[in-house]
């Protein structure tokens, strides 16, 4: 599905949208950041590339299910959890400075483990996402955004049922697949685009 911005629209002003923006899988390198953690203790020769389906992380680092990876992931005394170890996907930061400078409101709308929550919050500061609102909600679409980004496949399809006048975009992932209604996102430049177009005039959908 593709969009475009309709003559009309493109002399309007921007509108300040509420952008539900995700964490995990679309901000922040989780993959990246547990394969490296992993092989610093594990001597291990993954890469995140590896990663092909949502739960499939426990067997790829060799743990008995996914409660035994998260009790790792949790970390200790000797080592804070994995979400203080995750960098930015390139352009990221830049590509939410910028939407920030045109007025929008970035929301964080992220699911966490309850021990995670500290280390999340720290994460945000140490990368000085720009952001004032960060919802850490297991109900994603309880959170009221004009326009959605997430790469879960659990979650995406829950806020296309809630939020059918909104505009939801998944960041196209392995471990996800395309959704009628849902706008598909392959960089965050493209990300930037679908809001600017639909910041400054009405919104037409054509199909691919």
């Amino acid at each position: 599905m593709t969009a475009r911005r309709s003559r009309s629209g493109s002399r309007a002003s921007r509108q300040a949208l509420r952008l539900g923006i995700d964490l995990d899988g679309v901000v922040a390198d989780f993959n990246a950041g547990w394969i490296r953690l992993h092989r610093e203790e594990f001597g291990s020769d993954l890469h995140p590339s590896m990663v092909q389906t949502w739960d499939g992380l426990a067997e790829l680092g060799g743990f008995a299910d996914m409660r035994a990876f998260w009790r790792w992931a949790e970390g200790g005394a000797s080592r804070p959890s994995i979400f203080r170890h995750l960098e930015l996907y390139p352009t990221a930061l830049d590509t939410l400075r910028r939407l920030r400078r045109d007025g929008h409101h970035v929301v964080i709308v992220t699911t966490k483990p309850s021990w995670a929550v500290n280390d999340t919050f720290r994460w945000l500061a140490d990368n000085e996402i720009p952001t004032r609102e960060v919802h850490i909600t297991d109900h994603k679409h309880e959170v009221d955004c004009d326009i959605y980004l997430d790469d879960s496949p659990t979650v995406l399809p829950d806020l296309l049922t809630h939020h059918a006048d909104r505009l939801i975009c998944r960041f196209v992932r392995p471990w996800n697949v395309a959704l009628d209604g849902a706008v598909d996102i392959s960089s965050w430049s493209g990300f930037y685009e679908i809001v600017d177009v639909r910041s400054r005039g009405p919104w037409i959908r054509e199909p691919e």
